[in-house]
């Protein structure tokens, strides 16, 4: 990822920027991306997903995890 190099627009200066551009990067690598090896998505061989996650479900998943830590 970018984001990890200071050279680049898409640097994160606080740690809260970079926490959630890695969370976005990895749920869309597990659930959101066919695997050309696994022709599947990695959660859909591990069985935790039965389908391709579209960047709405992932979205929507990441905006309720937001509001249930903003709620307590």
């Amino acid at each position: 990822m970018r984001r990890f190099t200071r050279l680049t627009n898409a640097f994160s200066k606080k740690v809260e920027n970079l926490e959630a551009a890695v969370a976005l990067h990895f749920m869309h690598y597990n659930f959101g991306r066919v695997h050309q090896t696994l022709r599947i998505t990695p959660a859909m061989q591990a069985g935790i997903a039965d389908h391709v996650w579209t960047l709405e479900e992932i979205m929507g998943v990441l905006e309720a995890h937001e509001e249930k830590v903003a709620s307590n």
